[in-house]
């Protein structure tokens, strides 16, 4: 009884929290104490819950380090031109109607190559976001398509550490399980690329300002070599780099563009570093400032505090009677129905895609005898629905990256239009797009 009302609890305190606008970073602080004071109830000491809490931080501490790294980066890209003088090479080449699904194609194959959301967003989605601003298009329906994108690799690639996750946990094979993910993707995927096409047709204007390319040159020098570290950041994802060397390569990079093509000195570099890319010119900073590792603070904060939850969560058996439920859902539904519901549930509970996988298969395995089958269950499910949760990282970190409305998750089609296709598919046994 004390672990529903923990979470009813738990649930409120969000609900209320969303409802009135506060920050997510409240609702997720009251929630670690709703969570403290469950595990006092089960008479674990404060040593004790003290201990579990460090050590769900720890878990996630190389992420943290990772985006204070992206905050950095970010800004440099702007500071030294290399997304002023992308923008500027083609903006003039690109339709804004159409710019919407563009976003959304170019994305999803960054994140196809790269395997990598949030690469895929600190990079490509940014650029995306800048590149629509100029044109005139709302950051909502912007952010709505990277959201959609860079989570289309992040499900599907064979270099994607989610994909390969599902595949360690369940015993399969990565490629058998693409092969699966393809099939059950099909639909959703074209009726998101007709979707934004649509939309962004109907709702844009194809008129673009030419002031808005010229005030880069103006500003900038385009010089190509300025372009230097997004190629070191695609060539060394491709090549598999590990994550944090990639990053600081091109924060290298970054910061002698700036020094030799922008001729900023090394105090200004570093407070770029710190505070991001601001301009003076008013026009300019409604496309461009923003950055460095104070924009990432907030995401830092939401990973500690629901990372934390993780350390409760392992030592306390806060999440048992869930494993029930989903047996008696199963029974009287699907068993895709069972995951995607459980998904749900660990997506908000735990805050973390992660983590919300783990629990999701070890709540789910004992519905789903096939192997494979759960494998594509659960990229189908908690893989894209962890990023529809807000207070999710999966959801926050590529939302206030490329600074966009909390609310675009709402036109992040491809995210939910996947897990909708196969619970279809899940009552209708249609075989041609079933995963097995």
């Amino acid at each position: 009884m004390a672990e529903i009302v923990t979470l009813f609890i738990f649930v409120c305190i969000l609900s209320i929290c969303i409802i009135a606008d506060f920050s997510i970073l409240i609702a997720l602080f009251l929630g670690l104490i709703c969570f403290i004071s469950y595990a006092l109830y089960q008479k674990f000491s404060m040593k004790q819950i003290g201990q579990m809490i460090i050590s769900g931080i720890n878990e996630a501490k190389t992420i943290i380090i990772v985006f204070s790294l992206i905050g950095m980066l970010t800004a440099l890209w702007r500071a030294g031109g290399t997304i002023p003088f992308i923008i500027y090479h083609t903006l003039s080449l690109i339709d804004s109607r159409f710019f919407v699904m563009f976003a959304f194609l170019l994305c999803s194959l960054i994140s196809f190559l790269t395997g990598t959301a949030f690469g895929t967003v600190s990079t490509m989605g940014i650029i995306c976001m800048i590149t629509g601003k100029a044109l005139g298009i709302s950051p909502f329906y912007l952010g709505g398509a990277i959201l959609s994108g860079v989570f289309f690799g992040d499900r599907c690639s064979p270099m994607s550490s989610s994909a390969l996750l599902v595949s360690e946990l369940t015993g399969t094979n990565i490629y058998t399980n693409i092969k699966n993910m393809i099939r059950t993707s099909v639909i959703p995927f074209i009726f998101t690329v007709a979707f934004y096409a649509i939309t962004g047709y109907v709702s844009t204007s194809s008129i673009v300002s030419t002031d808005s390319v010229a005030i880069f040159a103006q500003n900038f020098n385009l010089n190509p070599w300025v372009i230097l570290p997004a190629l070191i950041i695609v060539i060394l994802t491709i090549c598999k780099y590990n994550i944090k060397v990639t990053i600081i390569w091109s924060i290298i990079s970054g910061m002698f563009v700036c020094s030799y093509f922008q001729e900023m000195s090394i105090i200004e570099i570093l407070r770029c570093l710190l505070v991001g890319y601001h301009t003076e010119n008013p026009e300019l900073a409604t496309l461009i400032n923003g950055g460095g590792l104070i924009s990432m603070v907030k995401s830092m904060a939401i990973i500690a505090i629901s990372s934390s939850y993780f350390g409760i969560f392992r030592k306390t058996k806060l999440l048992d009677n869930i494993k029930l439920w989903s047996n008696v859902i199963a029974q009287h539904s699907t068993n895709f129905a069972a995951v995607l519901i459980v998904s749900i549930i660990t997506a908000a509970l735990s805050c973390n895609q992660t983590l919300a996988t783990m629990l999701t298969y070890e709540i789910t395995n004992n519905i789903v005898s096939d192997s494979e089958q759960l494998a594509v269950y659960l990229e189908n499910t908690v893989i894209l629905v962890s990023a529809l949760i807000p207070w999710s990282v999966a959801a926050t970190f590529p939302i206030l990256t490329v600074d966009a409305p909390i609310s675009c998750i709402i036109y992040g089609v491809y995210l939910y239009s996947v897990p909708l296709w196969n619970l279809f598919i899940s009552y209708t046994n249609i075989k041609a797009f079933a995963s097995a």
